[in-house]
């Protein structure tokens, strides 16, 4: 069965392409969530900046499903159907980077991976354990069928990121079909 849009402007498939690139980017950041406060997962530096893409796209994916409900023009749909794919496709290559340094194929920053190289001078050895960070970078927490959280990642942005241009795709399409 196919899903075929009557809506000579295809506001329809753009509306259709922002609820669901704002449902399953809320639905990954509740998992996420779920992860880290449920399952006691604590997130390293590089998870919590993987999550930022998704903190962008929610909302502006969001406001483009009630923009098209409430008549905005075709082109400004597109337009924010386009900021959600930019930020889950950089979504996707912070999962890319992050599955690397898991995978040992490239180091990670300094703050997360690695050995720590100086502990600073003996006074301020207590405070430089207390601000070191625990949570490491190069080791994926969880693993399902050989992929990490990380790995996941980068699917699900560019599930997500891919859905946001077929919508934006849209106006291109309604051109052609005027």
């Amino acid at each position: 069965m196919s899903v075929v849009w009557h809506d000579a402007g295809s506001t329809g498939r753009m509306a259709t392409a922002a609820i669901v690139a704002a449902a399953v980017a809320a639905a990954t950041i509740l998992g996420a969530y779920f992860f880290e406060f449920v399952l006691g997962y604590a997130p390293c530096p590089l998870c919590l900046t993987q999550r930022i893409p998704y903190y962008v796209a929610i909302p502006v994916a969001a406001a483009v499903a009630i923009a098209a409900h409430a008549g905005v023009s075709r082109r400004l749909l597109a337009a924010g159907l386009v900021v959600v794919a930019a930020a889950m496709l950089i979504g996707a290559g912070l999962g890319v980077y992050h599955s690397g340094v898991e995978w040992k194929w490239w180091a990670g920053p300094s703050d997360c991976s690695g050995p720590i190289n100086s502990f600073g001078t003996a006074g301020s050895l207590l405070q430089t354990i207390e601000t070191t960070p625990v949570i490491r970078c190069d080791q994926a927490a969880w693993r399902l069928l050989g992929l990490s959280l990380a790995g996941y990642n980068v699917l699900i942005s560019a599930a997500i990121a891919a859905v946001a241009l077929w919508g934006a795709a849209a106006v291109v399409d309604g051109r052609k079909g005027a």
